[in-house]
């Protein structure tokens, strides 16, 4: 028992090392009843190995069980002796029990080895199932004919007058202990044949034999005993396996791991007390669901799967292509039924046999007629080809119409007309001056063969017969001709381009574009046109011709009634210079009615946005009133234009993706404006234009160059050298020269450094940073070039104009 473990420990250590999900470990403990459990319950050793590694048995926890288990056996002594039939029963147990040793150690290669088998033979998968293991059913009534042997449980149950229940197991010698009785021989009776000598004997102390019986017995059969079954030959893992009485060869054979790659499914046989007791073949249980004789395994019996005879493969067009196992004398028709039949493509008037003759190979065209008669051998390669990809009877007809596609060339379809009535006839916008038969020759080149349909519906022309391949195509008008589009632009509620259709004309237009808005001028709608002549020879100088129409009420053409548009006319309906959308402004701050304003006119300017506002409260600080004013597409185009030329560089940025400020600050002066209305100052608003009005503010900001950036408070006998002390001073390498001063109303001064009254309160002073000089080695070089260069090209030129004024003296 000990080495049964170790060895189905050691096939499961290749498994381990597979990726599985994290889960309890099972302990040593477990794995060992695990095994124990399986083995009682007849799980074959493929199962037992999947469920160990599944349940998280590491490579590690198996080899230390196994040399634990190794050690245990080692140091066990033969001297024991045990006594008694329950121990000499586990003694024939665990006899059975190691003779499966030396199987369990194929089980890691077999394991690869079926991984690795490319050959796929019919019937082999069956083993391979975990759900086909035709284990025995539990649940089944007892055969009559089962014979009885030691370790089966026999249950007999007394009826009637008397009552009893009776539960004997029979003895390793074959024998139950009745009381009363005494010991009572079953061995080797059927469960019927128990029955009646049972009655026989019980007749001694009941009343359940004879004219004046009373009470009635019946024997059936309990727990079963577990027989010692030995599978040999070609099997992944043969042994001697423990197995329920009522097990048959097929279970047999799955619990060794089915047949391997040589093994034989069409005569597995059973020999009994060294006498063939029945032969299985698998492949009539397989096609004919005939299943082998129903012969219960007994003890002892030994199980022979024998080499395969005659091994051959179909390929191609059936419907399982693989290898079979044939018998002796079996032929090309067997092999196709075993292989399913063909396929639906498939080529049935012959097939090709490659055989080998042991020396070289042979290939054989197998007639439907020796289907029956070819005798298939050992190594066969049969192929059956598919059908050739051309129709014998094929037309096709396409185009105008009505049921475009595939006929059948025959006694109702022989000529053209006859196949445009079976297509349900033309359509109306068919071109029947000029269709095209497209024909196969008889050597695949193709030719075009035009066809007046017009004439032969009419009868004016003979039909024309057609042939198989054959394919008529029938043209559109509408295929043939450019129909063209119409374009419709400007103040419509959908613009874009339509469809051309004849009659369209202005108005029809407008209306496929939903409508003219209410920006649309009714005074002018201009219609282009293009300038056509397929005729012409020479490029003429007008490129389209234009025409103007006007609406009046109700969508209709002033003086265009009969107007009618042409392909690709391109009309465009004006805005109305007499509509404006209402444009508004805001006013913030301090004044007494700040918001949104509409404008009433395009002259509206600062002073009269303030007057409608309610005028300025006393916190407003007019002197630092600004605007902020939204920037136009056109402004932002042309920034972007400019940006471009200016990072035209190899390392510039891409101007694209800059995201340039929608707004930016108008510099004013709305002291000015509201003294003078009108002025100069007084700025003239704009759509979506921002008055800002602050508060009076009496701080001013020193930034830039300086050594400590801050906000001081304003003093108007400050210069501008006294704010930037109150700042710590200047920084490094000042510009002083080029400070300046930015007011809260956006307007920027220079401011001198003693300047007093530049500075204003809220304003900002900033002092710029001189940059850096680059006196570096390439610096000094290029100079040097650029100096040569001059003085070379001077002397050239002195050299040239020299003796020319020698001359002229």
């Amino acid at each position: 028992m000990i080495r049964k473990f170790a060895f189905v420990l050691i096939a499961v250590i290749p498994l381990l090392g597979l990726s599985l999900p994290a889960r309890a470990q099972m302990t040593d403990d477990a794995v060992i009843e695990f095994v124990k459990d399986g083995m009682a319950t007849g799980k074959s050793q493929n199962e037992m190995i999947k469920e160990l590694a599944a349940a998280g048995v590491t490579k590690e926890q198996a080899e230390r069980i196994k040399e634990a288990m190794e050690k245990d056996q080692a140091g066990q002594t033969e001297a024991v002796k045990m006594a008694g039939a329950q121990e000499r029963q586990r003694r024939v147990n665990k006899g059975a029990m190691n003779a499966d040793v030396g199987s369990m150690d194929i089980i890691a290669d077999d394991i690869v080895e079926e991984n690795d088998e490319t050959r796929e033979v019919f019937g082999h998968n069956i083993f391979s199932n975990r759900q086909l293991s035709f284990a025995p059913s539990a649940n089944l009534p007892t055969p009559v004919n089962y014979r009885l042997g030691p370790g089966d449980e026999v249950i007999i149950d007394i009826w009637g007058t008397n009552q009893a229940t009776i539960r004997q197991t029979i003895s390793p010698e074959g024998y139950i202990n009745i009381a009363d009785i005494g010991l009572v021989n079953l061995n080797g009776m059927t469960v019927k044949e128990a029955d009646s000598y049972m009655r026989r004997k019980l007749g001694q102390i009941y009343a359940v034999d004879g004219e004046d019986a009373s009470s009635e017995i019946k024997l059936t059969l309990g727990n079963i005993r577990t027989i010692q079954v030995n599978v040999m030959g070609e099997v992944k893992v043969p042994g001697t396996y423990a197995m329920s009485s009522f097990s048959n060869m097929l279970h047999a054979i799955y619990r060794a791991g089915g047949v391997n790659e040589l093994g034989t499914l069409r005569e597995i046989k059973l020999f009994r007390n060294g006498k063939l007791k029945a032969s299985a073949d698998l492949y009539e249980f397989m096609m004919d669901g005939n299943a082998p004789d129903e012969i219960t395994l007994e003890e002892g019996d030994l199980i022979i799967v024998s080499p395969y005879k005659n091994l051959v493969d179909i390929d191609g067009s059936v419907k399982r292509p693989m290898a079979y196992e044939l018998k002796e004398g079996e032929t090309v028709r067997d092999l196709l039924d075993y292989a399913g039949g063909f396929a639906g493509d498939a080529y049935k008037s012959n097939i090709r046999v490659v055989r080998q003759n042991g020396a070289e190979y042979q290939v054989f065209t197998v007639e439907t007629p020796q289907y029956d008669e070819f005798v298939m051998m050992d190594g066969d390669l049969v192929t059956v080809g598919t059908m050739i990809d051309r129709y014998e009877n094929k037309l096709e007809i396409k185009g105008a119409v009505y049921r475009p596609g595939i006929y059948q060339l025959g006694d109702e379809i022989k000529t053209v007309s006859q196949l445009i009535r079976k297509a349900d006839g033309l359509k109306g916008d068919a071109f029947t001056n000029r269709a095209l038969l497209h024909r196969e020759r008889e050597d695949f080149t193709l030719e075009v063969i035009p066809i007046d349909v017009k004439a032969i519906l009419e009868g004016k022309a003979e039909d024309v017969p057609l042939k198989r391949n054959d394919l008529l195509y029938i043209a559109s008008i509408h295929d043939l001709n450019d129909i063209g589009t119409l374009t419709i632009e400007g103040e419509v509620a959908r613009p874009g381009t339509f469809v051309f259709e004849e009659n369209t004309t202005i108005e029809d237009l407008i209306l496929q574009a939903g409508g003219l808005l209410e920006s649309a001028s009714t005074a002018k709608i201009d219609v282009s046109r293009r300038i056509k002549d397929s005729k012409s020879m020479e490029q003429p100088e007008a490129i389209a011709e234009v025409f103007s129409f006007s609406f009046k009420d109700g969508y209709i053409i002033d003086g265009g009634g009969d107007f009618i548009l042409q392909p690709y006319d391109y009309v465009y309906v004006r805005r109305s210079p007499g509509y404006q959308a209402q444009g508004k402004v805001t006013i913030s701050g301090e004044v007494m009615f700040p918001g949104e304003y509409v404008l009433t006119n395009k002259a509206e300017r600062l002073s009269d946005l303030v007057k409608r506002s309610g005028g300025l409260n006393k916190w407003a600080y007019v002197r630092g009133a600004r605007l902020i004013r939204y920037t136009l597409a056109e402004e932002r185009n042309r920034t972007r234009a400019g940006l471009v030329v200016l990072t035209s560089g190899k390392d510039s940025v891409n101007v694209e993706n800059l995201d340039l400020d929608q707004t930016y600050s108008v510099g004013i002066d709305l002291e000015a404006a509201l003294a003078d209305p009108g002025c100069e100052a007084d700025l003239v608003l704009r759509r979506k234009d921002v008055l800002l009005i602050p508060e009076y503010i009496n701080t001013v900001k020193i930034s830039g160059n300086v050594m400590y950036p801050n906000v001081v408070g304003y003093n108007s006998s400050f210069t501008v050298k006294d704010y930037v002390n109150m700042a710590g001073g200047y920084g490094y390498r000042p510009k002083r020269s080029k400070a300046y001063v930015i007011y809260m109303n956006g307007t920027i001064a220079r401011a001198r450094q003693t300047s007093k009254g530049v500075v204003e309160p809220g304003c900002e002073i900033v002092i710029p940073q001189r940059r850096e000089r680059e006196s570096n080695l390439q610096n000094i070089l290029s100079i040097a070039t650029t100096s040569s260069s001059i003085a070379t090209m001077l002397a050239t030129i002195y050299n040239i104009i020299a003796p020319v004024k020698a001359s002229k003296q």
